[in-house]
């Protein structure tokens, strides 16, 4: 009895403490293979607890297959779970420190405190308590009410052509991208360059293969694009990131051009900051321009919402519908149900055409705010559209001018980190103005310009 003798404090229930030191005394050997313990109503009594304690912990340990019981045998150890002693592993070493640099130019930033936290807790209140067939298994598209829905919000505010048959809902851009690539397995992606590094980091990560394309002042070249080899092109022709130039109509149509002339070969459309313009209304989406069903169309939410609103759509054209329901026709929904319903509500009632409205004034006036700080001592483009403009100090490198601006506290980025081969601009950076309130820009530049200059 002398082995079974722990000490128990107050953090946990006393059979789970109890279970907890047998389960060591076997995995450390101390408790042998095949040893028989006491019967229950002796061990508690040696320790002083009631019979229902050993009972819950003898039952524990037997069911995760410590211990075997036999009629009239009692508890014995079962064979081969005995642990050899080793050593402990080495600590791992210790992580270096991230230096802790005000985000304000970030690129990503979203001012949530223009959530609609009201409506929106309204909207997932009703989804919960009018809709108890949501706690079922939905459709791995995404729900049919919401796919209908959207599709019908698209096409009138962004001018795309497609049935609810032809959206795929999915939790974040991330996941719907990794869906997609699987759906076009032999394919080599043309990549804007500079452009958006998330795909490239995909593709890198699956081992697929990419070619840079080089973006001109009207977005991707389409004799660069011939030429690279590519049989699938990523652009994001409505406001291009990070150059912020928009692709006009006959550029999208040289590109529709490519994408025609062999089979296999399709665009992928990313809307990206599509909502927000600010010199004219929004562009509509080059999927509307599609009659030969070669553009797959992606989106989100989560730049004009929340980041946390992980909700995210493919468009696709019909071939590659038929690949996505023969592959993963049978996954399940990644995306709340509840949540889904929720943002139904949203669109159906007109809330995120009133949030767009909203938060594009707001973001209007900040970019307003930062662009009246800069301009006086550098040169602003990119700024008519989306969240983030460029900035150059004409004779400088951007890599000296991020560190010199993360020597004064603000992590930002120069143009060059988002190019693959493409030689930018000297000096330039990539400024983000979301998440800079318009007080603040005036303390924020005047930083920079002492840093700069």
């Amino acid at each position: 009895m002398t082995e079974l003798t722990p000490s128990f404090h107050e953090d946990a229930p006393l059979y789970e403490q109890l279970y907890r030191y047998i389960v060591s005394q076997i995995r450390s050997g101390a408790l042998a293979e095949g040893e028989k313990l006491p019967s229950k109503r002796r061990l508690a009594e040696h320790l002083g607890v009631s019979l229902t304690t050993v009972e819950r912990s003898y039952g524990l340990l037997t069911a995760e297959g410590y211990l075997e019981a036999a009629p009239r045998s009692g508890y014995r150890v079962t064979p081969a779970l005995t642990m050899i002693p080793t050593e402990p592993p080495p600590a791992p070493p210790a992580q270096e420190r991230r230096e802790t640099l005000n985000d304000c130019f970030s690129t990503s930033a979203v001012d949530t405190s223009v959530f609609p936290y009201a409506t929106w807790a309204r909207l997932s209140k009703e989804a919960v308590y009018e809709n108890p067939e949501l706690l079922q298994r939905g459709d791995g598209q995404g729900d049919w009410a919401l796919r209908a829905t959207l599709a019908g919000f698209l096409h009138q505010y962004r001018g795309v052509n497609c049935a609810p048959e032809q959206v795929v809902l999915g939790a974040g851009l991330e996941a719907l991208m990794w869906v997609l690539i699987q759906l076009l397995p032999d394919a080599v992606f043309g990549l804007e360059d500079p452009g958006y590094a998330f795909l490239q980091r995909l593709l890198s990560n699956l081992r697929r293969p990419y070619v840079p394309v080089p973006v001109d002042g009207h977005g991707m070249d389409p004799a660069a694009l011939r030429a690279s080899g590519a049989d699938v092109a990523y652009v994001t022709p409505s406001h291009q990131f990070p150059l912020g130039v928009t692709t006009p109509v006959g550029r999208r149509s040289d590109l529709l051009r490519w994408a025609y002339e062999r089979p296999g070969r399709y665009l992928i459309e990313d809307d990206y900051d599509s909502e927000f313009r600010y010199a004219s209304r929004p562009i509509p989406a080059m999927q509307g321009l599609d009659e030969g069903r070669k553009v797959i169309y992606v989106g989100t939410f989560s730049r004009t919402l929340a980041p946390s609103i992980r909700v995210a759509y493919l468009i696709l054209p019909p071939a590659l519908l038929e690949r996505y329901r023969a592959k993963f026709g049978h996954a399940a929904a990644t995306v709340s149900r509840f949540e889904q319903e929720a943002l139904r509500r949203f669109l159906a009632a007109g809330s995120y055409s009133r949030h767009l409205r909203r938060v594009g004034n707001l973001y209007r006036h900040r970019r307003d705010a930062l662009v009246a700080q800069l301009e006086p001592w550098g040169e602003v483009r990119g700024a008519d559209a989306g969240l983030h403009l460029l900035f150059t100090l004409p004779g400088r490198e951007d890599r000296e001018l991020a560190a010199l601006a993360g020597a004064a506290g603000y992590r930002v980025r120069g143009l060059s980190e988002y190019c693959l081969r493409a030689i930018p601009r000297p000096g330039t950076l990539v400024l983000g103005f979301a998440g800079l309130p318009a007080e603040e820009a005036p303390g924020a530049a005047a930083d920079l310009k002492k840093a700069f200059l």
